[in-house]
C-alpha cells in the first residue's frame, strides 16, 4: 500500500474526525475539487479547510447512511461471498500528502488483490443514476482512493429506496487518477497560499455566492475592474445562445403539441409525449389583501433575495 496511517478513527469523536478531514482531500472532497458536485463549490470547500467556514454537520441521509453502513457491508458479502475487512483509519498518501482516505473497507479479490470497498446508500429517486454506472462524484471518490492506497480495483455498494441493493466493480484509472491528482494538488496550492480558487458555474457556487452575500447595502457603487469586460461580453453571448436554443425547444414542443390536438398521450421512436390538462387551486392574495387585510398581513412572510441584472448605464 502506497499508504501511511495518519490516525485512527476507532473511538475517535466526530468533532476530532473534521478536524483529521482539514489535513487534506478526502475522497467524498474530490468531486468538489473537480467541480461537478452537486452540493458544495470549490471555494465553499476552501473555506472549510482555512478555518473560514465550519464543516457542514451530517444531515439526516448521511447519518442513516452510517448507520446502514454494516448492513450494506454484510449484504455484500452474503450476495458476492466476498469478505469485507472493516478499516476504521485515516490514511495518507506518502507520494501526495495533502490526499487522505477513510475507507469503509477493503476486500481481497483473486488476481486484483486488495481492494477499496464504499457503502452506500441513495434515494429512490436516484435509482436511474445506479442503472449502468455510479454517479460521477462516487467515481472520483473511488479513483481517489486508489490513488491514496495504490490499489487496482474497488467495489461499490448501494442500498437504493431501503428496497433495492446493486454493486459494482470498478477498475484502477490511470488517466483518471492523474487528473484528480493535478486538480487536488491545484487545490491545496490555494489552501496552503490561503488563496480562493476560482468560482465555476455551478449551482453550488451560486448557492455558496448566495449565502456568503445574501443581502446589499442601499445605495452603494462600486466600479468594477477592467476584467469585468470580459465577463459582461461573456454573458451576452451566452444570452443570445440560451435564447437560441430555448426559441428551438419551444418551436419543437409547440409542433409536438399540434400532432397531439385534443389526445393527451403520444407515442414515438420509444418515448412517451403527454400534454394532460391539470387542474390547481391557487390563493388570490389581492382579493384576500383587498377584503381582509389584517388577516392577510397576518399570514404574509417578508422574504428577500438579491436580483441580479445588466443594462445600459444611464
Amino acid at each position: 500500500m502506497s499508504a501511511k496511517i495518519l490516525a485512527s478513527t476507532e473511538n475517535m469523536p466526530y468533532a476530532d474526525w473534521l478536524e483529521q478531514r482539514k489535513l487534506g482531500i478526502g475522497g467524498s472532497d474530490a468531486s468538489v475539487v473537480c467541480g461537478i458536485n452537486r452540493y458544495k463549490s470549490p471555494v465553499e470547500l476552501w473555506m472549510e479547510k482555512t478555518n473560514q467556514l465550519p464543516a457542514q454537520e451530517a444531515g439526516e441521509a448521511a447519518y442513516w447512511g452510517t448507520q446502514l453502513e454494516p448492513f450494506v457491508r454484510a449484504e455484500f458479502t452474503k450476495r458476492t461471498g466476498i469478505e469485507i475487512n472493516h478499516t476504521m483509519q485515516f490514511l495518507q498518501s506518502k507520494e501526495h500528502p495533502f490526499m487522505l482516505a477513510n475507507l469503509d473497507g477493503t476486500c481481497e479479490v483473486p488476481d486484483i488483490g486488495t481492494c477499496v470497498f464504499e457503502a452506500k446508500t441513495a434515494s429512490a429517486y436516484k435509482a436511474g443514476e445506479w442503472e449502468d454506472s455510479i454517479p460521477d462524484e462516487y467515481m472520483c471518490q473511488l479513483q481517489h482512493y486508489m490513488a491514496v492506497t495504490g490499489y487496482k480495483g474497488a467495489y461499490i455498494a448501494v442500498l437504493i429506496g431501503g428496497n433495492t441493493f446493486r454493486w459494482k466493480f470498478v477498475e484502477r484509472d490511470e488517466e483518471l487518477i492523474s487528473m484528480l491528482i493535478d486538480l487536488e494538488a491545484d487545490f491545496w496550492a490555494h489552501v496552503e497560499n490561503n488563496t480562493p480558487p476560482p468560482l465555476d458555474g455551478s449551482d453550488a457556487s451560486a448557492k455558496f455566492l448566495a449565502e456568503r452575500f445574501p443581502s446589499s447595502t442601499p445605495k452603494s457603487h462600486i466600479t468594477l475592474p477592467d476584467t469585468a469586460a470580459d465577463l459582461l461580453a461573456q454573458y451576452d453571448e451566452a444570452c443570445e445562445q440560451l435564447e437560441a436554443v430555448t426559441e428551438r425547444k419551444q418551436q419543437a414542443e409547440n409542433l409536438l403539441k399540434e400532432m397531439m390536438g385534443d389526445n393527451e398521450v403520444g407515442s414515438a421512436g420509444g418515448r412517451i409525449v403527454t400534454w394532460k390538462s391539470v387542474a390547481q387551486e391557487r390563493l388570490d392574495s389581492k382579493t384576500l389583501k383587498a377584503e381582509h387585510p389584517a388577516l392577510c398581513k397576518k399570514y404574509t412572510n417578508k422574504t428577500s433575495y438579491r436580483r441580479f441584472t445588466i443594462k445600459a448605464a444611464s
